[in-house]
């Protein structure tokens, strides 16, 4: 008979709004757990200041320090943390990860499909509520017909895995009508196959003008601004500190998901973090030590995967995400892209921004599309939007793109 470790995760909440609340998560270890943790406190938009963590390779122990909002919603994010840490049981003295034993299945997919009378704002206001329901958009396309009506297909999963009931889509429904109010028409939620998201993917490709001007290293170095990268990071490897492990120092301009960049691209690495601390100085910098051993738990000593690996963090740091304005004929299309984990998860609340960002600018939205493609040897997620212009120019492109940035960045 095992015995659950159920408390894993404790949260300190501060009595004072301008200082951190603490989370500490003492559990097993696994590699890729950090990332896992710092992408649940990215969903729930709770920005972290600092980071402690230690492990021996078997148990972890994690300190948090997170600046919570009037929003933050501290149940959740203990529930969501909570189920992120391997359960531990002891049977007869031997430790064993039950989610190794039962790998999880794919969440289901469902296609929330409704129709209204379009409104500035409108996008936005949905992918709010979904949010806030802890539904995660997969795809979504929306369209607006000559006659002022949207017709929207969100594919999404359920993180509370609850949305085949009857109650929870009919809970889903009244959130949307609660927003929405007389403007909507129809809302109609159903499970859905692999082959019926399979087939709203639309083209597999991006056209080459696209994956050059957003991809292509060399021309990004090339129209580098402050609006559109991050300056580049200072990142250094010693492997004279530790017997052990290699020491990475990173010195950077922080960013809204810092800590889930580097912690993803470790993970995709396959690099184990035995200790690590994290701080902020002032408002726009930050410095991370992380002691990091490869899965065979050796230091990285071979220069080429030292250098791949620096390589690596620099990019992800210096452009998390890729912003790009392009002319289709007459219109204007915003594009979006993020690298997607090797585990296939892409990162939170991107659309959100977006939306968010558009709002704030008056700025309707004629289309939306997301979809994944495969460009060089990664896949990224992308979101294309198509901006109504109408008769209004008065924003211009580089406003939009720099406004977009920003809030994805969460710069003031």
């Amino acid at each position: 008979m095992g015995l659950l470790f159920d408390d894993a995760v404790i949260i300190r909440q501060s009595e004072k709004e301008e200082e951190p609340s603490v989370i500490t998560v003492n559990c097993p270890d696994k590699t890729g757990l950090g990332s896992d943790l710092c992408r649940i406190i990215l969903f729930l938009d709770s920005p972290l200041s600092e980071l402690d963590v230690s492990t021996d390779g078997k148990w972890c122990y994690l300190v948090f320090w997170v600046l919570g909002k009037p929003s933050t919603r501290w149940g959740l994010l203990k529930k969501r943390l909570m189920g992120a840490c391997p359960c531990c049981f002891f049977v007869s003295g031997i430790s064993y990860y039950s989610d190794e034993l039962q790998p999880p299945k794919p969440p289901d997919v469902f296609l929330l499909k409704f129709c209204c009378h379009d409104r500035t704002g409108l996008l936005h206001d949905v992918t709010k509520v979904l949010c806030e329901l802890e539904l995660t958009i997969k795809r979504v396309k929306v369209s607006t017909t000559p006659d002022g009506k949207v017709m929207d297909l969100f594919f999404i999963t359920d993180t509370r895995e609850l949305l085949h009931t009857t109650k929870r889509k009919e809970d889903t429904s009244d959130h949307l009508k609660a927003v929405l109010g007389d403007a909507m028409i129809s809302c109609d939620i159903q499970m859905v196959g692999p082959e019926i998201t399979a087939c709203s993917q639309g083209p597999s490709f991006l056209s080459d003008a696209i994956t050059k001007g957003m991809f292509n290293i060399e021309m990004l170095d090339e129209h580098q601004d402050d609006s559109a990268a991050l300056k580049c990071p200072s990142i250094s490897m010693d492997n004279l500190l530790s017997p052990s492990h290699t020491l990475v120092q990173i010195v950077c301009h922080d960013h809204k998901g810092l800590l889930y960049d580097v912690m993803r691209t470790l993970k995709d690495y396959n690099i184990q973090i035995s200790y690590g601390r994290f701080t902020t100085k002032g408002k726009t910098e930050c410095e991370m030590d992380l002691f990091i051993m490869q899965a065979d738990g050796k230091k990285i000593v071979d220069p080429s995967k030292q250098n791949a690996l620096r390589s690596r963090l620099q990019m992800e740091l210096s452009r998390p995400l890729r912003v790009s304005l392009t002319s289709r004929g007459p219109d204007t299309e915003l594009l979006v892209a993020n690298p997607v984990e090797l585990s296939g998860k892409g990162r939170p609340l991107v659309f959100y921004d977006i939306t968010l960002a558009l709002k704030m600018l008056d700025k309707p939205i004629f289309s939306a599309e997301i979809a994944r493609y495969m460009i060089g040897d990664r896949e990224w997620e992308v979101y294309r939007v198509l901006l109504d212009e109408g008769d209004d120019s008065s924003v211009s492109n580089k406003k939009i793109e720099e406004t977009v940035w920003k809030m994805l960045m969460s710069w003031e």
